[in-house]
């Protein structure tokens, strides 16, 4: 909490400063406020002096007014403290959670980013809020009231020294017993919340499943899970106030026994008897809200605790002093690329330290212009290999280059502008077509737009629809279907003319016409791009569709994050077992028989099906003409 204090309060600092001292002047006038009430009673209602009465009376109210002008004013303090810190931790929060590599991300999770940046900074809030308004009146308030009652006669001070440790301890007992309850209740309710979110968001998979039932037990246990915890914490604070109450009124008691003998021997007036009860009082309600300050302060300093290691976490990607990278010019010919547009050099990647690499001693290069295809079994390490080209991970061992350089030499900025990357999962935001299509070049033109959407086959349905690129896109793009989703995707990262494309299958919801349609319209964008005396179009594509891949220059098959094979698609076929099984199971028998060169060995029959068993799809030709 004082870290966080230490580097956001500094420019509310003033308002830490004015607030808690106008809740002091506050603090000393009720303080007065009982002196006040003793002289009213001794020398206007004791004395039947009504004048004494009207003049004590007018500076009570006097007292009363100029208390709650200062009360607005640390109310306002705290108000512009508390939120203005807020405001800015979100927003340092924020912004430093978008500077956080993959690894961070994951390391930390989504909902638990969610979470902090959330109930946490609510919680650092309401702690500094409380702290100007509160932190100083009531332990002011208790130690002030003592001494005055302690000035007033020693004697009755006695009382108070039994009292307070009375009550000192009995919040102790209660609060020590009930902190580890509140630690566990926050717990719970992030539960609530997690079953909440996956019910919520997945509702159509649980209707589709007819898990509703299901569901609402596994939430009701949560809740009832989160409500024992509450009643156990109830219960004990319930002792709290009746025993707390117990003592004050014994001591009120007490004060009022002893006070009246003394009145009688003419040790003290009336008046001062019940400025000692009044003292009494105000100590007691003091230490109740000094207890409550403990509790808010506890959770406040958990939550402090999450966000400042968010805060302190280092992002393990940097682009520190790296200077703008030239790119290669234009090529005369095939012959005369002075460098490859990608290159892996024994490249190796693991998800932390000890665990198995997900990229294991991966070498490749890819000319420019060319298509690399990836393919493999789910888990393979695909979508983890190609995440190294942007940088989106760091390879632990080993080198990946873009356009000969090193990807590490590379600004961030300028290496994503180069490399756009659609991903494998359709992520779209809340605004319109054109909102989202623009990410990567603002400045670009409908003209450019239409371009990137024909060229990504959604031209169609985006002219469909009555607002065009001004049509609306709903948050996660829920008002599209999973193939529009895919194709607005790809069409965003086109739009900006990258010189590489990473097409981490994102083409799996399309059918096999407008997937072999869009690699035919990438191909022909690559060589217009060199035609025109520009780079050619690099392509990089992850799919488990031989027919998505098979027309690459150049393919790379993985096996656990290793390359079992690398080549063409005749080349593999021939080749690798691992590929031949992939054709064998997608593949028609007779797009089989007419594979090339008599190298290829002969295959084994294929199995007949059982009556019916389903049959593998048919894969569609990538070819003009098809």
């Amino acid at each position: 909490m004082i870290e966080l204090l230490r580097r956001f309060g500094g420019k509310f600092r003033r308002y830490m400063v004015i607030g808690p001292a106008c809740k002091l002047i506050e603090v000393i006038f009720d303080l007065l406020t009982p002196l006040v009430i003793a002289q009213m009673i001794d020398k206007g209602i004791g004395a039947h002096d009504v004048n004494a009465v009207i003049h004590y009376g007018m500076l009570l109210a006097a007292m009363a007014v100029i208390g709650i002008s200062f009360t607005l004013v640390c109310q306002k303090m705290a108000a512009l403290t508390s939120q203005g810190m807020g405001t800015d931790i979100r927003g340092a929060l924020y912004e430093h959670i978008n500077k956080l590599s993959y690894a961070e991300l994951d390391r930390f999770g989504t909902p638990s980013l969610i979470t902090r940046i959330t109930n946490d900074v609510n919680q650092v809030q309401l702690a500094v809020a409380l702290g100007v308004r509160m932190l100083i009146r009531w332990p002011f308030l208790a130690v002030g009231s003592m001494c005055a009652a302690l000035a007033i006669d020693l004697k009755l001070g006695m009382i108070f020294l039994i009292c307070t440790p009375a009550i000192g301890l009995v919040f102790w007992f209660v609060m020590a017993r009930c902190i580890p309850y509140y630690k566990q209740l926050q717990a719970k309710l992030d539960r609530i919340a997690l079953i909440c979110r996956e019910g919520l968001s997945g509702t159509r998979v649980v209707r589709a499943f007819v898990r509703e039932d299901h569901e609402r037990e596994r939430f009701a246990q949560a809740a009832d899970d989160q409500a024992h915890t509450a009643i156990a914490v109830g219960k004990l604070s319930s002792i709290l106030n009746p025993v707390t109450f117990l003592v004050m009124n014994l001591g009120v008691c007490a004060i009022l026994w002893v006070g009246g003998i003394q009145v009688n021997v003419g040790e003290l007036t009336q008046g001062q008897v019940m400025a000692f009860v009044n003292y009494m009082t105000q100590t007691l309600t003091s230490i109740v809200y000094v207890a409550n300050l403990v509790v808010v302060f506890t959770k406040a300093s958990a939550s402090a605790s999450r966000v400042n290691e968010v805060l302190n976490c280092v992002p393990s990607i940097t682009d520190e002093n790296n200077e703008p990278v030239a790119l290669p010019q234009a090529p005369a010919t095939d012959v005369d690329a002075p460098v490859p547009a990608l290159s892996l050099s024994h490249a190796s990647f693991s998800f932390g330290a000890g665990a198995a690499n997900a990229v294991n001693d991966v070498t490749l290069e890819l000319p420019l212009g060319k298509t690399l295809g990836i393919i493999g079994g789910t888990g393979s390490g695909k979508s983890t290999l190609v995440s190294l080209i942007p940088r989106l991970y760091d390879a632990g061992t080993g080198s990946v280059s873009v356009m000969g350089a090193d990807v590490r030499t590379w600004p961030l900025d300028q290496l994503r502008r180069v490399v756009a990357t659609v991903p494998q999962r359709a992520s779209l935001v809340s605004g319109t077509i054109r909102s989202n299509l623009t990410w990567r070049d603002e400045a670009a033109t409908d003209e450019d737009l239409w371009a990137a959407l024909d060229m990504a086959q959604a031209s169609e349905f985006v002219r469909n629809k009555p607002k065009g690129l001004d049509a609306p896109v709903e948050a996660g793009g829920k008002n599209f279907s999973g193939g529009q989703r895919q194709r607005l995707t790809i069409a965003r990262a086109l739009v900006g003319s990258p010189q590489i494309l990473i097409m981490d299958d994102s083409a799996s919801a399309l059918d096999f016409k407008t997937d072999a349609a869009l690699r035919h319209a990438i191909r022909e964008r690559s060589m217009r791009g060199a035609a025109e005396g520009g780079l050619p179009l690099t392509t990089v594509i992850v799919s488990q569709r031989v027919s998505t891949v098979r027309d690459a220059d150049m393919i790379c098959v993985l096996d656990h994050g290793s390359v079992a094979g690398l080549g063409t698609h005749d080349e593999l076929y021939a080749t690798c077992q691992l590929y031949r099984e992939i054709c064998q199971s997608q593949l028609r028998r007779e797009e089989l028989e007419g594979q090339q060169g008599s190298a290829v060995p002969a295959l084994a029959p294929s199995p007949v099906p059982a009556p019916g068993a389903p049959t593998a799809p048919a894969s569609v030709c990538a070819k003009e003409g098809c």
